[in-house]
């Protein structure tokens, strides 16, 4: 019986994790619809770029913040120097009065170094973005538009790879399945997280800053907090190259959920439905729900192993489980396209797994290390 319960409840949760949740939002959407009202607008903006030892890459990216079509007077350029011990300072004390400086003594981390920004910054929008992110010359202009409605507290970019010439590359099944999701969320309440690489929000949103949790994440906690809602803003992309090391995707995942966990774990009152309604709800599918799965993925062999005389289809479903992990390995090991999916489900839910034991032990993993992406518009907007 117990075996039973843990194979049928493990089933379950995976399955609702990555189909059901999307599914539900989908029909949802059809009985609710919540547009955004963008307009043209131009509201004083503070661009915040968070720098660590950014020497290689600052200037392009500095020049490519410059380049964007937005009224030189209202757009203020902050970057944020994490106690870079490189040439980063210097170059951006190198573009004058067009850029400003702020940088912690020592190295604290990214949120850290992006409260003191926020904090010098002048702007009533305030945008977040990566070194390693470029943007098309509109860029600004097109997710400052979504603040023209007075019910949108932040706005997410949408995700898109480059390849080494500059081209745009295809984009891999988790980020359309990824920007599909954000696109269904936007459209029935809110978003439960935003892109860490491009984003905006309200000065409002922004007071209650953590200087040691995951500002993508928490930024959308503070804006359901005050009654607004974060949106996907399909016309608005960040353009970064995608990370070809696998065990350095791994550790970065790993890094994301152990600080997405920490975030959670202060915020879990916002899982209560009765207070958070709709967005408890989201919260829980979203993040909750997908953090679990590769528990989920250890109570179904372990109940399906338990099962196996009990019938034909239980050897059969046993066959399958063992078949997919065969093919992630495979995948993991040869790097062969034909196996990328399961693949990147063996090795995401590890680096989960690996999270929820570092989370457990005490860590916490407030500094970060930059990927080793490089700002490169594609050919288009060059």
């Amino acid at each position: 019986m117990m075996a039973s319960i843990a194979f049928w409840c493990s089933v379950a949760l995976v399955l609702y994790a990555y189909a059901g949740y999307a599914c539900a939002l989908w029909v949802l959407a059809w009985f609710r619809n919540r547009p955004v009202r963008r307009a043209t607008i131009a509201p004083p903006v503070s661009f915040i770029i968070a720098a660590y030892n950014e020497e290689r890459r600052l200037r392009e990216k500095i020049a490519n913040t410059l380049g964007q079509i937005y009224p030189a007077s209202r757009l203020e350029i902050i970057v944020a120097s994490d106690g870079s011990t490189d040439g980063t300072d210097a170059i951006a004390r190198g573009f004058g009065d067009r850029v400003r400086l702020v940088r912690t003594p020592e190295r604290r981390g990214k949120e850290a170094a992006q409260q003191l920004a926020v904090q010098a910054a002048s702007g009533d929008i305030l945008i977040f973005s990566d070194v390693a992110t470029a943007l098309a010359p509109g860029g600004v202009a097109s997710i400052v538009a979504n603040f023209a409605d007075a019910t949108v507290g932040c706005a997410s970019s949408i995700d898109r790879f480059v390849e080494d010439d500059g081209g745009q590359s295809g984009e891999g099944a988790y980020v359309r399945y990824e920007m599909f999701l954000r696109a269904l969320e936007t459209r029935v309440n809110t978003l439960v997280g935003l892109s860490g690489s491009f984003f905006a929000a309200r000065r409002d949103v922004c007071r209650n800053w953590s200087p040691d949790r995951q500002s993508d994440f928490s930024t959308v906690l503070n804006a359901v907090d005050l009654g607004l809602r974060g949106v996907l803003d399909p016309h608005t992309a960040g353009y970064y190259r995608t990370i070809v090391d696998g065990r350095r995707e791994s550790r970065r995942k790993t890094r994301t959920v152990v600080r997405g966990l920490a975030v959670l774990a202060r915020n879990a009152r916002m899982l209560n439905p009765c207070r958070y309604g709709l967005f408890a709800w989201q919260l829980a599918s979203h993040k909750l729900c997908r953090w679990l799965v590769p528990f989920a993925m250890i109570g179904a062999a372990a109940g399906n192993a338990g099962l196996l005389s009990r019938s034909v289809f239980y050897q059969l479903t046993f066959d399958a489980q063992i078949a997919f992990y065969a093919a992630a390995v495979a995948g993991v090991w040869t790097g062969a396209s034909a196996l990328r999916i399961p693949a990147f489900l063996l090795s995401s839910n590890a680096a989960i797994l690996l999270a929820w034991l570092r989370f457990a032990s005490g860590e916490r993993m407030t500094c970060w290390h930059p990927s080793e992406r490089l700002t490169t518009l594609p050919q288009a907007f060059r």
